[in-house]
């Protein structure tokens, strides 16, 4: 038998040491990380899947439906009720990818995603721009730009420790 050294070892562990270090220095990735919604009541994590860019809910201020709840799921973890595909509706809220397809353009701007709003069911076109480093502005719309809303988010690391 043939003894094969582990002189293919070192130059392997270069390779993928290179190739990791290349991706984290991609222009597109200045939007992952966590976000503050305009209120406060939920945080987004926002990261790589494949070429794209997508966004998941993290953080929910208030993760469970309130007494008075009418469809009685009172003191239950908010699920995705309002999904039109009935078999998606016992989806948890927390954790939920929302946010899909976001490619980076260039020029601090990613395009070609969509949000699914569990709100109220429905599935909207949207883009995602940076204003500086910790200001996200996020436009969901129906067919064209013009006909949608822009909310902005801010990194919560800007914001300081958690009860700060």
């Amino acid at each position: 038998m043939k003894r094969r050294g582990l002189a293919w070892v070192f130059p392997l562990l270069i390779l993928l040491w290179v190739s990791e270090g290349a991706g984290l220095e991609a222009p597109g990735d200045a939007i992952v990380g966590v976000w503050n919604t305009p209120d406060s009541d939920a945080r987004i994590e926002i990261y790589r899947c494949g070429p794209e860019y997508c966004g998941r809910i993290s953080f929910l201020q208030e993760p469970t439906y309130p007494p008075d709840d009418e469809e009685g799921m009172a003191g239950m973890p908010k699920v995705d009720r309002l999904n039109p595909d009935p078999g998606l509706r016992w989806r948890p809220l927390v954790g939920l990818t929302f946010l899909e397809g976001f490619r980076y353009e260039g020029e601090s701007l990613w395009d070609r995603g969509r949000i699914y709003n569990p709100e109220n069911g429905k599935l909207y076109r949207a883009r995602i721009s940076l204003d500086g480093n910790d200001r996200l502005m996020l436009r969901g719309y129906w067919g064209v730009s013009l006909l949608g809303r822009t909310e902005t988010w801010v990194r919560c690391a800007a914001l300081g420790p958690p009860g700060a």
